[in-house]
């Protein structure tokens, strides 16, 4: 079942208003196959989120932005690698960027549709929207958890660098799973 940006959705402990990313408490995670055989994984921090959320949680809006620069693959050679123009290209691209154009409900799974913008190429995109729950921290602030995830093509945004193994295949996958664990708090 689909629902509408037209219908009004019920969350318990949902408020209105704005949301800013607590970069403390969130990043961007990352894997992709290496050598065909193994996953290598890293994380980029989050720079800037800001979540729109007016009365109907179909009409969230969300606007966010990592750090290329800081990725960590946990190898520092790779890491350097991933900055380089052979893939990021992190001085000319500094930053990765999400601009949602919707949220829906379909088959009970919440789901974010939005540009995605990697190496200055935008590309349309759907995060899996996990909601961890609403909650008072011990300084009186109203926070926010959730769990986002896609799985990216990254040579539709212009991440081609590769190579050849002896034993047949290539050195990294061009699927990416993308997953972003986030943490927000209710400007007041």
């Amino acid at each position: 079942m689909t629902e509408s940006t037209t219908a009004t959705l019920e969350i318990p402990g949902y408020k209105a208003g704005t949301w800013v990313l607590d970069p403390s408490h969130s990043e961007v995670n990352f894997s992709v196959r290496h050598m065909m055989i193994s996953k290598v994984r890293g994380t980029f921090d989050v720079k800037s989120a800001t979540i729109i959320a007016p009365e109907n949680p179909l009409e969230v809006s969300v606007v966010a932005s990592a750090d290329v620069a800081s990725v960590n693959s946990k190898d520092e050679a790779r890491d350097n690698h991933l900055r380089s123009a052979d893939f990021f290209d992190a001085e000319t691209h500094p930053t990765l960027d999400f601009v949602s154009t919707g949220v829906r409900v379909e088959n009970g799974d919440f789901l974010v549709d939005g540009d995605l913008t990697i190496r200055g190429i935008t590309r349309p995109v759907t995060f899996e929207l996990d909601f961890g729950g609403f909650g008072v921290d011990p300084w009186g602030n109203y926070k926010a958890g959730a769990t986002a995830k896609t799985v990216i093509n990254r040579e539709d945004f212009g991440l081609v660098w590769n190579a050849a193994l002896e034993t047949g295949g290539v050195l990294v996958g061009k699927d990416v799973t993308i997953t972003l664990d986030l943490q927000g708090s209710l400007q007041a």
